[in-house]
């Protein structure tokens, strides 16, 4: 036993004291955070375009809105909407569902003051940081050469001054032409490869052609408007909710929290069996194995490789850890109800006990694919001998990233139910389960088929690593016979 924990602190050590390890530690947490941030970032310094547009259609029938007045009415509708959306957006994150539908109601009934009056009085602090979304449009006054062209040639002889250069005056012209029932557009951009206001000005085009048409089968445009605003409230209500009757934030929160949860178990099985793979690799490469093994048996080499590796794993999780934990404190200031679902997802895993089944789940899983990486480790001493024998294993590895997902949508489907018994699929669905509370028969059995898979894996793996690691024999057809007749 001193051997097996001399080996793993040898293990842990070398590479806990590199500073790539570090590095690369710190580096997901960071990138996470750039990575959720960016697009924020992004959006906010999306350039306002300025257009102009020039209507060269022929003049509208009754009842009908010119083309160009129609577009700038759709622009300012669509960034009024774009507003409302993150009034929304910023009172769910911080109050719940319910006050996000309560700030969308009153911004849309009546007016954006309203709406901003709402969200400070459900969310003062989500208020206080609250920037309304930049509009990516903005029309401006026709320049006179622009309003004298009386057909498309002209037209488009002088805006080619007006976006040429380096400071052209205006970031497009649109020419709209055809009938004031089906307009068309041309548009001229000063950026070849500026694609936002072609998009805008077919969506305002959709939307006036919409209502030409419900103008002419009698209905008003406002009528319909209004009823796709209508947004009914529906309280929904559960037995089994924490509050015992309306169903809140807390009690969706845990099927996230349990794919969260998946999502890390899957991250450190393949960190932690890589990091083994390349270590016993390395090791037999450079002989440095074969004098490990002078002085302890395989079972202990392998033992404590493991040991040491889920050590390093272990640490990883623990840092991991604590920026979550910094995270999720930063996120109660703004984002409280966000964070009170996690706490009381986190909460529940703790009360219930299955706490205790997820580190079960997480040990087996471990241990089953970092003894079978060891394994493959000894018999490769090259990168491309551990490439062909370890892509099945990471084919295997893919399919929980996309069961885990149904998993957590639908916990008792028949397929997810039935490939929860497959013992490499058990540690992560059962995982991104824990939270639908399955009946204790699933529970008890997976994780007896799994501990069986695990105590199969590492005898086998313990045979195959003494074999692969005492010889210079390669994991090939007749390698693998000679050990099955072993």
């Amino acid at each position: 036993m001193r051997r097996t924990f001399l080996i793993a602190r040898r293990e842990y050590m070398a590479y806990a004291r590199t500073v790539g390890f570090w590095l690369s530690l710190l580096a997901l947490p960071l990138f996470g955070v750039l990575g959720a941030f960016i697009p924020v970032l992004m959006e906010r310094a999306e350039p306002t375009r300025e257009v102009v547009i020039v209507d060269l259609t022929a003049a509208p029938q009754d009842g009908l809105v010119a083309p160009g007045v129609a577009i700038v009415q759709e622009i300012a509708r669509a960034d009024r909407q774009a507003e409302i959306d993150a009034l929304a957006r910023a009172a769910r994150g911080a109050a719940g569902l319910q006050a996000a539908d309560q700030v969308r109601a009153v911004a849309e009934r009546d007016g954006l003051e309203a709406g901003r009056a709402e969200l400070t009085r459900a969310a003062p602090v989500a208020a206080q940081g609250f920037t309304p979304p930049r509009p990516s449009l903005v029309v401006r006054g026709t320049p006179p050469e622009l309003a004298r062209a009386q057909d498309v040639a002209a037209a488009e002889a002088a805006a080619r001054p007006l976006l040429s250069g380096e400071n052209p005056r205006f970031d497009g012209v649109v020419l709209l032409t055809g009938e004031a029932a089906e307009p068309q557009a041309r548009v001229w951009a000063a950026k070849a490869d500026d694609r936002t206001i072609q998009n805008r000005v077919r969506e305002a085009l959709r939307e006036q052609r919409r209502t030409n048409a419900l103008i002419a089968a009698g209905v008003q445009p406002e009528t319909l408007r209004r009823l796709e605003s209508e947004r009914p409230e529906v309280q929904m209500f559960s037995p089994n909710a924490r509050s015992g009757g309306e169903v809140s934030m807390a009690d969706r929160m845990p099927g996230l929290v349990g794919f969260l949860l998946g999502l890390i178990l899957w991250s450190a099985v393949v960190t932690g069996a890589s990091i083994l793979l390349n270590s016993v690799m390395e090791e037999k490469a450079n002989r440095v194995l074969e004098i490990l093994l002078s002085s302890a048996s395989p079972a202990e080499v392998l033992t404590g490789k493991v040991l040491g590796v889920a050590a390093i794993t272990l640490t990883v999780l623990v840092v991991w850890g604590g920026f979550a934990a910094a995270g999720l404190g930063f996120a109660g200031q703004a984002l409280p109800s966000v964070a009170q679902g996690f706490q009381a997802a986190l909460g529940g895993l703790l009360e219930g006990g299955a706490v205790f089944w997820l580190i079960a789940y997480f040990i087996g899983g471990y241990l089953m694919y970092a003894v079978i990486f060891a394994a493959i480790g000894a018999f490769c001493e090259t990168p491309r001998d551990a490439q062909s024998l370890v892509g099945p294993i990471m084919m295997i590895l893919i399919v929980p990233i996309f069961t885990m997902q149904m998993a957590v949508r639908n916990p008792d489907l028949m397929a997810v139910k039935a490939l929860s018994w497959v013992p490499f699929f058990t540690p992560f669905l059962m995982t991104a389960r824990i939270n639908s509370q399955p009946p204790l028969i699933e529970l008890v059995g997976t994780l007896a088929v799994m501990v069986a898979m695990v105590v199969l894996m590492i005898w086998l793996a313990g045979k195959a690593f003494r074999a692969g690691a005492l010889s210079t024999a390669k994991a090939d057809w007749k390698t693998l016979l000679r050990l099955g007749r072993a």
